[in-house]
């Protein structure tokens, strides 16, 4: 099963087959990625590769694809010319990684979306996953975003094979 992302007049919607839920977007839209940081959600079809947890924060999920207990010095690296660019790294690292054990709550689940990781291109992206929403749904910075309830339904139906199709 697959989840479809589309984006129409009541904003951004995600559907799993249990129906279309609202979920939240980069502020570009969905579209072609035009580097890092351009804030555009990419349109197309890719794999979900594993999921992240919190497990001081939630249980462990009941899914079917791979899934690894978030630890407290996971990055996922973005500096573009870095060998490891768009990749999981160990902090402190020595190029720019985001942090994946937020203070927040928007990386307590964290899916991996498979965008420009076979092969990975420098600064066409990174780091775009299907996460939790801010309470009011606030633009991401090129993500996919659920509140809690909706992302573990829609990461407990996937299994190997299924993708995520965006726009």
């Amino acid at each position: 099963m697959d989840l479809r992302v589309t984006q129409g007049e009541a904003g951004p919607m995600l559907d799993w087959g249990a129906g279309p839920r609202r979920c939240a977007i980069g502020p570009a839209g969905i579209g072609t990625k035009r580097g890092e940081g351009d804030g555009v959600t990419p349109q197309g079809s890719y794999a979900i590769r594993e999921i992240f947890y919190r497990p001081d924060r939630m249980a462990k999920p009941k899914v079917h694809l791979p899934l690894r207990a978030t630890a407290p010095d996971d990055g996922w690296c973005d500096a573009p010319h870095d060998p490891n660019y768009n990749r999981l790294v160990k902090l402190p690292y020595g190029a720019s990684a985001e942090q994946m054990w937020r203070d927040d709550h928007l990386y307590d689940l964290v899916a991996v979306i498979g965008f420009n990781d076979d092969p990975v291109i420098a600064g066409k992206g990174s780091a775009i996953f299907l996460h939790l929403a801010k309470e009011d749904y606030a633009a991401t910075a090129g993500c996919v975003a659920l509140v809690r309830g909706d992302l573990v339904a829609a990461l407990e139906q996937l299994r190997a094979g299924d993708k995520i199709k965006i726009g």
